[in-house]
């Protein structure tokens, strides 16, 4: 009789530890959930499991149905995938989120085909404005166009000449802006071109309206500046489409000109964050070439153990792009003998200032897109890692690991990704850009030095790691055309390939878009793969991407987006 109580007593003590263990907010069954885990540290295979179970905003366990069954407790959402396929969210580690969200509510020239839809664009937009009001926005492209050809400020002063206009190219790095823009600037042809910036002039010396790299600032600074109503609706409209795309988070510099209208972003982004209404996880770059006293304050206004929301990388430049012939070269453009770019700094002031924000704490990334942009960023990341080193100072996870980045990094030489490799320099890339510069960039940079551009496979080859990401709006935020670029470098209607050699695998790709880009903002413990304890940022898509037809990639549709736990988008009725 008394063992049988005792037997009676240790099954009601049994019960009653498994009723108080914790059990799971959601359960998602029957799914095909690809984890971004590798199987064994010498095998290429990914772990798969088929159910996965969350509580707040985290995953307690992937793994067979069966498993996650046994955390299902009375209050469980449970959730039938109907076999869809689920892998970790985007990791998006480069865009300019207010420039994107702006663009979408003023004038959107994304794929405009021809000078006369430009300026149908601007007019329709003209009829609309108040008497007097700026007209801004951006996303041209004029290597689409017939012409090819530049457009001037006499191109839009036919359509209006009484709103100033100013319209950044795709690239972000030239603009054009009209007769009347360039008259409340004070910009005539007695002006002097800047430094790292150029006024382009036609024969007789007058400004033809192209201002390039920093003579843009000379037009920008007399913009009136986007009130809280058009930040916050240029900031939500963005993040819905982040949503749309599967990005959980982002690695932003949302406005890359104006470090104070950059900051003023980031505080309508603690707004967003205290209503419970971001629905992406962001990193806010801050501009290095901002006082260290302002850096150091901006970064301690805003904890840095905020998983949502925080400032992270300063963001410096070295030259512009390629698309703009003012990437900076070590010999001239191909098609543009006497022009071999704009470089951004005197090497010397670069290699200080790199110093005192390294010994600072800071992680730094520099926008380098031509092989001596590249350099420039190397030489001054060499000297103040040493100078660091020498010093022990910590880095923002607390090791002597500064995880400084190059972005871009599209014209390198062998012996520079060696030197990434030395210097433990992160690339991050933006794929989707060759889909776009395959059509002129081996006319810009001649066969040989094209060979050695967007170099992702001997990057991976050499062990540098890389972080992929959109460089949205210059690009589109679909991660899907950055995987189908990365693993064919082929055009978008399958009729063209850009050096194939350089291709990833579909695995390589999905690792530099998750936890490759954790690891570039430090966060690679806390999210890029699905597994306990790892943040429950995921998405569902309407195909499995690792076997489908690479062309078929470019169709990917999501089917919900999920991060911290909750679901931000759906397509109702989906699965």
């Amino acid at each position: 009789m008394k063992l049988f109580l005792l037997f009676g007593m240790i099954v009601a003590a049994v019960g009653q530890v498994q009723s108080t263990q914790p059990k799971a907010d959601m359960i998602f069954l029957h799914g095909n959930i690809y984890t971004g885990v590798v199987v064994t540290s010498s095998s290429h295979e990914i772990k798969r499991a088929d159910a996965m179970a969350i509580r707040g905003d985290r995953i307690m366990a992937v793994g067979r149905e069966n498993e996650i069954l046994e955390l299902k407790g009375p209050q469980t959402k449970v959730v039938d995938l109907g076999g869809h396929f689920v892998m970790p969210g985007f990791n998006d580690a480069h865009v300019h989120l207010a420039e994107a969200g702006l663009q979408r509510l003023s004038v959107n020239l994304v794929g405009v085909k021809s000078l006369a839809e430009f300026r149908d664009r601007i007019r329709a937009r003209a009829q609309k404005a108040e008497p007097g009001e700026w007209i801004v926005g951006g996303g041209w492209d004029h290597t689409l166009w017939p012409e090819k050809k530049l457009p001037s400020r006499l191109d839009i002063d036919e359509v209006t000449s009484d709103h100033p206009v100013f319209l950044q190219r795709i690239d972000g790095h030239i603009a054009v802006a009209n007769s009347r823009a360039l008259q409340l600037a004070n910009i005539s042809s007695r002006s002097s071109n800047p430094p790292g910036g150029q006024i382009d002039r036609d024969a007789a010396g007058q400004p033809t309206g192209i201002v390039r790299e920093t003579a843009r600032r000379m037009v920008a600074a007399v913009i009136p500046a986007p009130n809280h109503d058009q930040q916050r609706r240029g900031l939500e409209a963005g993040l819905q489409e982040l949503a749309q795309w599967g990005v959980t988070s982002i690695q932003d510099y949302s406005n890359a000109e104006d470090s104070q209208l950059c900051w003023e972003e980031f505080q309508v982004l603690e707004e967003l964050e205290r209503e419970g209404k971001l629905t992406a996880r962001v990193t806010e770059w801050l501009a290095f070439d901002d006082p260290l006293e302002t850096l150091q304050a901006h970064r301690a206004a805003h904890p840095q153990s905020d998983k949502m929301l925080h400032t992270g990388m300063l963001k410096g430049f070295m030259d512009g792009s390629l698309g703009s012939r003012t990437a900076a070269m070590f010999e001239p453009f191909a098609d543009d003998p006497k022009n071999s770019g704009l470089a951004r700094y005197d090497q010397s002031k670069l290699t200080q200032m790199t110093k005192e924000r390294v010994n600072a704490g800071f992680q730094i990334g520099f926008h380098a897109i031509g092989d001596r942009g590249v350099q420039m960023a190397l030489d001054a990341f060499a000297e103040a890692e040493k100078e660091a080193r020498q010093k022990k100072v910590k880095a923002a996870d607390g090791e002597e690991d500064f995880r400084l980045r190059i972005e871009h990094a599209q014209v390198t030489t062998p012996a520079q990704v060696a030197q990434f490799k030395e210097l433990n320099v992160i690339a991050s890339m933006q794929p989707s850009h060759v889909l776009t510069d395959m059509n002129w960039a081996v006319d810009r940079l001649g066969a040989k030095r094209a060979a050695h551009s967007y170099m992702w496979a001997e990057f991976v080859t050499q062990g540098v790691p890389l972080a992929f990401g959109t460089d949205y709006p210059v690009e589109p935020v679909s991660p899907f055309r950055g995987l189908y670029a990365a693993i064919t470098r082929m055009s978008e209607d399958g009729k063209k390939q850009y050096f194939p050699e350089q291709k990833l695998t579909m695995e390589q790709a999905i690792r530099a878009y998750t936890i490759g880009s954790a690891f570039a903002d430090f966060a690679d413990q806390q999210k890029g793969t699905l597994g306990p304890g790892v943040l429950a940022d995921f998405v569902v898509l309407d195909r499995d991407v690792t076997s489908a037809d690479p062309a078929s990639v470019l169709g990917t549709k999501v089917l919900r987006t999920v991060v911290a736990g909750q679901t931000v988008y759906e397509v109702k009725q989906s699965f």
